[in-house]
């Protein structure tokens, strides 16, 4: 469930997801399972306080490849995850040419819709 923490608590989800234009804490006061995940999605330093202020278990941090407005590049990829003890996973541009680039940063994992489709092939 994306941005909607009490509909999610409300369904008895295993979790919600709290994009990084969200800066409302008021899911704090809920009451929430003990294995309610709660993702959230940074793109700097001043996003990943926040999010750690939300509670966040997981943090997404982008883009690491896609050279977007959220670009980070490997080395401030790498300075930002460093900063914070959330696992983080990794979004953007990732393809089967640039994973091996993952050993040089302290990242959980990576996800993405472009990476699982049919043209990446397998892992």
């Amino acid at each position: 469930m994306s941005n909607n923490v009490k509909l999610a608590i409300n369904l008895n989800l295993d979790g919600a997801y709290i994009p990084s234009f969200n800066k409302n804490s008021n899911h704090l006061s809920f009451s929430k399972s003990k294995n309610f995940l709660l993702l959230g999605s940074a793109h700097n330093n001043k996003e990943i306080k926040i999010k750690e202020k939300q509670g966040v278990n997981i943090l997404f941090l982008s883009s690491i490849f896609k050279k977007n407005k959220n670009y980070l590049g490997l080395n401030k990829f790498r300075l930002l995850a460093n900063l914070t003890n959330k696992e983080v996973i990794a979004l953007g541009g990732i393809t089967s040419k640039n994973l091996k680039k993952f050993n040089l940063v302290n990242c959980k994992g990576f996800a993405g819709i472009s990476f699982f489709e049919k043209k990446n092939g397998p892992l």
